[in-house]
């Protein structure tokens, strides 16, 4: 009996470990790709006419470094656009008249909100909205205006009426 009470006893204490070390990887993992907004973010709105490929939870960024994160979005009933609030580090002072565009990595990189940050010497502050905005960029539409030549100028029709010589 004392030794199934002993394995029992090891095999518990091998469970807990287990545990508390897959708790503290959640932890450190939820840390390092910063979950959450932090309790003392400047909370900030930006509207924008075409937000697809951000979500709740997409960097915000300044010069390619992550200073937020987007928190909320929802549809603004009278003009059509999306409202998004953004969550912004109070340690990074982002001036007042600062732009937010909506960009991408790469051909196969997620999309993030870059702030362009402006001139003025008053930093946003907590329910402050960027006015300057820029939405996302349809890329399959790029693609296929590309591939049916599309949105250009038609060549001139100049050589269509010479005859040609018989020989």
């Amino acid at each position: 009996m004392k030794a199934v009470l002993r394995e029992s006893g090891v095999e518990a204490l091998i469970g807990l470990a287990v545990v508390i070390v897959a708790a503290w990887f959640v932890s450190f993992a939820w840390d390092r790709t910063g979950g959450g907004a932090k309790a003392d973010a400047i909370h900030v709105k930006a509207l924008f006419g075409n937000a697809a490929g951000i979500n709740v939870g997409t960097d915000v960024r300044v010069a390619g470094l992550k200073v937020g994160a987007v928190t909320a979005q929802k549809l603004d009933p009278q003009s059509y656009q999306v409202e998004t609030t953004l969550a912004i580090d109070p340690s990074v002072k982002i001036p007042a008249d600062s732009s937010a565009a909506i960009t991408s990595e790469g051909l196969l990189g997620g999309n993030f909100v870059a702030l362009v940050p402006g001139g003025d010497p008053t930093p946003l502050k907590n329910g402050d909205t960027i006015m300057d905005t820029q939405g996302a960029v349809d890329l399959m539409s790029m693609v296929g205006q590309f591939v049916n030549k599309s949105g250009g100028e038609a060549p001139a029709a100049d050589n269509a009426a010479e005859p040609t010589a018989a020989p």
